[in-house]
């Protein structure tokens, strides 16, 4: 009965939102030859990185290829700064064709010296040179030279630039044309909570240790082992580096992935001197800087267009202010619409995340109905908002306050929440205080905890105007990317890619 009740706005708005369109493979490639929108928001339509999709649209095997037929489809503007990247990676993705990095995990021996027994040269060998033994005839015997060390691996590549310049979208586009199975495509934060709960794991299945008995256990470079043996290839979306725990372990965890042959490609809206920028500790961390750039060719994209923000078809409002009369009235209604489509009732819904429980208020199948101090009024963290998008593609945030510098620990949680959300396609309807573009405000300063945190830290005052953690300079530079993300998650095409029914629906 609900459809019954809903105001003429809402319905318009919920007709819009429900079309019968299926976006197939087929269908999206009709777009791609079709559609008449520029910019970022038409490319993820058109060319959506399902394998089929990709495959089906691309004129030929190379990124290259797919990238100049997104441009005459009118998917993609042309951009020279974009056409240069995408050049550069082609090329890496020809040389990971037939690329494995066994030989870097699985080196060959050294070559047994008959002298000695034992796996290396003599002290008077140069380690290149061919040695000799005396036959009983007193005939020389030569030797087989030691094999030369293996070959560098390919340079991967890190991409920065402002938000909405392409830098997803072309590391996207590279990593659906790469012809290698052993190849991982995360968001640089799911990354780092996998690692962090495999290191945990190794801890756990050290033997107990016995009264008085002390030993030292890193697992560091035995979980990037395990990486490299998964993969020879990964790519990160919003390689950023806001955990002094994250920050400690960087190095010594990439030194060893690079090492053993594993490529990164990363996008990143910092350059790589100003990872880290401010943060606790950030001497321990700068050598991780010079490994980076050891490995990994530094692109800089930044056409200064943020192609998220180009005029786009909008899916219904997805975006209500807290002053607009009855704006909670109309949430509701979108949310019973969506309802009825679910099979299944409302109600609250535990979720299990790294043992323990995660409640949500009022959920829907799919759907969650939530409030800004549910998500981020808690200390949830990257994990949790990783184990919603799983389970939900589409989630009302409610009162979403103005977020000021004595929010700046909602703040965080609310960048990464928006952050999981869009990588992993999932919808959102938002009643907020302000404007997209006036949610966060630079005003209102250091709290009673931000006190007590320095005397806790041994810090003077005055650290407190240089380090991030208090500054939240990390926050006001990482907000400019929610911002556009959440442009961006208001269009038609976000809002149809991310309905997970019509997905499972096509053949």
């Amino acid at each position: 009965m609900a459809a019954y009740t809903v105001p003429a706005a809402v319905r318009c708005s919920v007709k819009l939102l429900l079309k019968d369109t299926v976006l197939t493979s087929r269908n999206i490639c009709r777009l791609s030859a079709t559609c008449t929108g520029r910019g970022y928001t038409s490319w993820r339509t058109c060319a959506s990185f399902s394998s089929s999709a990709a495959d089906v649209c691309a004129l030929s095997h190379s990124a290259t290829g797919h990238y100049d037929r997104l441009v005459q489809c009118g998917s993609l503007r042309e951009d020279a700064q974009q056409r240069d990247v995408v050049q550069q990676l082609a090329q890496l993705q020809h040389s990971l064709k037939n690329y494995n990095n066994s030989i870097y995990l699985n080196p060959p021996p050294p070559r047994v010296n008959p002298k000695d027994g034992r796996g290396r040269l003599p002290k008077d060998k140069h380690p290149n040179m061919a040695s000799t033994d005396i036959r009983g005839d007193g005939s020389p015997v030569e030797e087989e030279p030691s094999p030369p060390p293996p070959p560098p691996p390919p340079k991967g590549f890190y991409i920065y630039g402002d938000v909405g310049t392409g830098k997803t979208m072309l590391m996207d586009l590279f990593y659906s044309h790469v012809e290698n199975t052993r190849k991982k495509r995360v968001h640089f934060n799911g990354f780092m909570l996998d690692i962090h709960q495999r290191i945990h794991r190794r801890k756990q299945s050290l033997p107990k240790r016995r009264l008085g008995k002390m030993f030292t256990y890193d697992p560091i470079s035995p979980v990037a082992m395990e990486i490299s043996n998964e993969t020879c290839l990964l790519c990160f979306d919003e390689f950023q580096v806001t955990d002094v725990a994250d920050a400690m372990i960087l190095k010594q965890l990439f030194e060893t992935l690079f090492k053993t042959g594993v490529v990164v490609v990363a996008t990143s809206n910092r350059p790589p001197d100003d990872l880290y920028k401010n943060g606790l500790q950030r001497d321990t961390f700068l050598p991780f800087i010079d490994v980076l750039k050891e490995y990994c060719h530094t692109i800089c994209l930044n056409s200064g267009i943020d192609y998220r923000r180009l005029d786009k078809a909008a899916a219904g409002k997805l975006y209500y202010l807290t002053g607009e009369p009855a704006a909670g009235a109309f949430l509701d209604a979108l949310f019973e619409e969506l309802a009825l489509r679910q099979k299944s009732v409302t109600g609250p819904r535990v979720l299990t995340v790294l043992g323990r429980d995660l409640t949500l208020e009022k959920t829907c199948g799919s759907i969650a109905d939530c409030t800004f101090d549910e998500l981020c009024g808690r200390p949830l963290g990257a994990s949790d908002y990783l184990e919603m998008a799983r389970h939900f593609d589409t989630v009302f945030i409610r009162d979403v306050p103005m977020l000021t510098l004595t929010l700046k620990d909602q703040a965080r949680r609310f960048t990464t929440l928006i952050d999981n959300f869009y990588d992993s396609k999932v919808r959102v309807v938002l009643l907020a205080a302000a404007p997209v573009d006036r949610l966060f405000v630079h005003t209102g300063g250091e709290d009673e905890r931000d006190r007590q945190l320095l005397d806790d830290l041994g810090l003077s005052g005055d650290a407190a105007e240089h380090l991030t953690l208090f500054t939240a300079e990390e926050e006001i530079f990482a907000f400019q990317r929610t911002v556009s993300r959440l442009m961006e998650m208001q269009t038609e095409s976000y809002w149809m890619e991310g309905d997970r029914s019509r997905s499972k629906k096509e053949p």
